[in-house]
């Protein structure tokens, strides 16, 4: 059972976060290998998976959720990357980034957008 939560949240892993999910992943192996199985098998297998949200609606949420949470802009850039693997466009990114100024305040929203802006020039999306 646990060998397939991994498998199952490796899939999940690559096919959202692609290379930028896996490099976390690796990043943690000399130091805490047990949090990249935890992320990978409870976050991408259990979570991920489950029914009742597409992909795209999970990323939205943790891209708000991130943002939300404040501190969180090194895991911002992979879900950003994330959100555009999975169709959500860079526009739709900055509305849902727009949308959270009256939850959460300027300085939060600012941080998330120019970590967005680094991750669109990236991709030559502007």
């Amino acid at each position: 059972m646990e060998n397939t939560r991994f498998m199952q949240g490796m899939e999940q892993l690559k096919a959202i976060d692609g290379k930028g999910g896996e490099n976390v992943i690796s990043s943690l192996e000399n130091i805490a290998p047990d949090l990249g199985k935890f992320i990978v098998e409870f976050a991408f297998g259990d979570i991920y998976t489950r029914q009742g949200l597409t992909t795209a609606e999970r990323e939205l949420i943790t891209l708000s959720s991130l943002l939300t949470t404040g501190g969180c802009e090194p895991q911002l850039e992979v879900h950003i990357n994330g959100a555009l693997n999975v169709g959500i466009t860079h526009e739709r990114i900055i509305e849902i980034f727009l949308q959270c100024i009256p939850y959460t305040g300027f300085p939060k929203v600012l941080n998330a957008v120019f970590v967005a802006k680094k991750v669109f020039m990236e991709r030559e999306l502007m």
